[in-house]
């Protein structure tokens, strides 16, 4: 589609120093991967995504030769892989240019032979948006959601010879195949048909061996009432056992319980710990693997179920991203912090840690470490994250305000590219975990409710104005930024506080909140619902009031919008609306269009959208000449 609105100018290098230059690229484009994960029965199979050809992949590594191949090859790339739990199989996601509408992909671990194409995995499933896959040896479950709401099927048969699709659950609310036992005979479900898809109920279905609906059977339900939601994480790897560990929040905070199915009993467990929880079992299903998470900052607990001891892993300071247990007790770990780029760790049964992983090439070069704010807020203390330019002059600087997508996500102690780009560009960055991020606890995340938007911009403010009256930002250079739910309160925020920002650079958000219902995939119709109270038939008004649409006419701060053409989630239609309002009232604004969805798998074209966000926030603060 071709634009009327201003385009973004994206010169060929930021910094007149050709080793800056080439060390904010390196840190985009030197080589990463996900943690691996491996076939549950054929360890030494694995699977990881990886950015070594530009481009986010799947990557197959068999550890037996330690051989690695490129699965998939699409031009916007491929983020969602699984392995069945022989290792024979590997189930790919393929959707459009990024719109995250597709279905599930079959090709063998070995690679395809010359002129085949990969198969589609479950026949008599369509389209939609992925709800959940479980895989076992003798049948799947797949959850896929639509504008009609989700459905979930089971098929039964070996790989090449699956038969029909059977479907075993069908709403019009939110919801999902959530875990499915070692011995593939129960199946969670998570559902919101209490109508608040922000905190789920629990099904079990116990799942018959035939093809009719009514050969499954509902063995147990589970629900904590209004506000306090329940996910199903995962059974023991162990046939026959039907203890199921599941995530609650009965005393405010992200917990751990254990249900056991057989009995239909519960074992919460009361763990000394300040943060929020989640775990995996040991393969034995006599620990558990504990991820706890606070402050911005993660860290591993092995947990003795019989014994009731909880003992620290010698993990590293910094943010721990997915871990598991290997069959032989290795535990595997992403870890990175704001200094050090991601790698990929093995914590061995003696005690040592070490790389397991490591892609070609150099690494990314490391950067500036940040630093712990605590702000006092409307709503209690703000955590604030800070990164300033090792060698900065003394005094007030240019200060990005960076905020986080979600809302329920939150900014951690942990390496980010973007970060360090606009920390070597001159720029103070401050994350700030406003009320809405998740870590703090559900009261905290659960703050914005009926008053999205609005109520996190207060938290802003409060670190807005810290941050001046210590020193630390030049008010008059004040940049807000964000991605997603991040973009979202940018824009809101030039709208409702104008008198703070000197620019604004928002990615792929929403900007109408009205129009963005309307196209927006239905799972995030339902989050909205829960989160405003209902829908924009049911209460307008309260949309209008959280709608970045309605304050346009007071956005006084030049402003750079990025916008992915095939975004499901932040739709292209209600940005066009908004932008349209802009172009009517004279405001300074220059637009990015993406051919893809809701941001880019492509290395280059991530680059360019850096290149644009910096270069525009400079220009907007009278700092258009290239950075020495």
């Amino acid at each position: 589609m071709v634009s009327i609105h201003p385009h973004a100018e994206i010169p060929d290098q930021l910094f007149t120093d050709p080793e800056a230059e080439a060390r904010w690229r390196a840190r985009f484009t030197s080589a990463r991967n996900s943690t691996p994960d491996w076939a549950r029965l054929a360890p030494d199979r694995n699977l990881y995504v990886s950015n070594i050809s530009g481009v986010w992949e799947v990557y197959a590594w068999d550890r037996a030769t330690d051989t690695h191949r490129q699965v998939t090859d699409r031009p916007n790339g491929t983020s969602h892989a699984t392995l069945s739990p022989d290792g024979e199989t590997i189930w790919w996601f393929a959707d459009t240019d990024g719109d995250e509408f597709g279905q599930w992909m079959v090709e063998p671990f070995g690679g395809r032979a010359p002129g085949e194409e990969p198969q589609q995995a479950l026949p008599g499933v369509h389209d939609g948006y992925p709800a959940g896959l479980e895989i076992g040896s003798d049948l799947v479950a797949s959850a896929t959601a639509t504008d009609d709401g989700t459905t979930i099927w089971v098929n039964r048969g070996v790989q090449g010879e699956r038969g029909g699709a059977t479907i075993v659950y069908q709403s019009e609310h939110d919801a999902g195949a959530a875990a499915l036992s070692y011995d593939e005979t129960l199946l969670a479900i998570s559902h919101s048909e209490h109508g608040d898809s922000r905190h789920p109920a629990l099904r079990v279905l116990r799942l018959g061996d035939g093809s009719r609906e009514e050969d499954n059977t509902v063995v147990a339900e589970k629900w904590d009432g209004e506000g306090k939601g329940l996910d199903a994480i995962v059974f023991p790897p162990i046939a026959g056992d039907q203890r199921l560990l599941v995530s609650h929040e009965r005393r405010g905070r992200p917990e751990l319980l254990i249900w056991d199915l057989a009995t239909d009993t519960e074992t919460e467990l009361h763990l000394d710990l300040p943060g929020e929880l989640s775990a995996d079992w040991y393969p034995d299903g006599r620990s558990l693997l504990i991820s706890h998470q606070y402050r911005a900052r993660g860290e591993l607990y092995r947990y003795d179920l019989a014994e009731g001891t909880l003992t620290r892993l010698n993990t590293r300071p910094g943010t721990v991203g997915s871990a598991a247990v290997r069959p032989d007790g290795t535990v595997e770990y992403g870890w990175s912090s704001s200094h050090s780029p991601s790698v990929v760790r093995a914590l061995f049964t003696d005690g040592t840690d070490q790389v397991v992983l490591t892609p070609p090439g150099e690494p990314a070069p490391p950067s500036v470490a940040l630093t712990d704010a605590f702000v006092p807020g409307p709503g209690g203390e703000i955590h604030a994250l800070v990164t300033r330019p090792a060698d900065a002059p003394d005094g007030p600087l240019p200060t990005l305000f960076s905020l986080h997508g979600g809302p329920h996500a939150e900014d951690e102690d942990r390496f980010s590219a973007h970060r360090a780009l606009w920390v070597d560009a001159g720029f103070v960055v401050v994350h700030v975990n406003y009320r809405g991020s998740t870590g703090y606890g559900s009261q905290w995340r659960d703050a914005i409710e009926g008053r999205p938007g609005l109520t996190e911009l207060e938290d802003v403010a409060a670190v807005h104005d810290w941050a001046v009256r210590t020193g630390l930002a030049d008010p008059a250079k004040c940049v807000v930024e964000g991605g997603s739910w991040g973009g979202y309160l940018t824009l809101l925020a030039l709208g409702t506080q104008p008198e703070r920002w000197a620019a604004g650079v928002a990615a792929v958000p929403v900007a109408d909140y009205l129009a963005a219902y309307e196209d927006e995939m239905e799972p995030l119709r339902a989050f909205d619902r829960a989160l405003f109270g209902g829908s924009p038939a049911e209460v307008p008004d309260r949309y209008r009031e959280c709608s970045p649409l309605t304050y346009v006419d007071e956005v006084r701060a030049p402003v750079l919008v990025l916008a992915g053409e095939n975004d499901p989630r932040c739709p292209i239609r209600q940005i066009d609306n908004y932008l349209d309002r802009l172009a009517e009232r004279g405001v300074g604004y220059e637009v990015y269009r993406f051919d893809a969805g809701h941001g880019s798998l492509v290395i280059s074209e991530s680059l360019r959208q850096r290149v644009a966000e910096v270069h525009f926030a400079r220009r907007a603060l009278g700092l258009a000449s290239p950075v020495v």
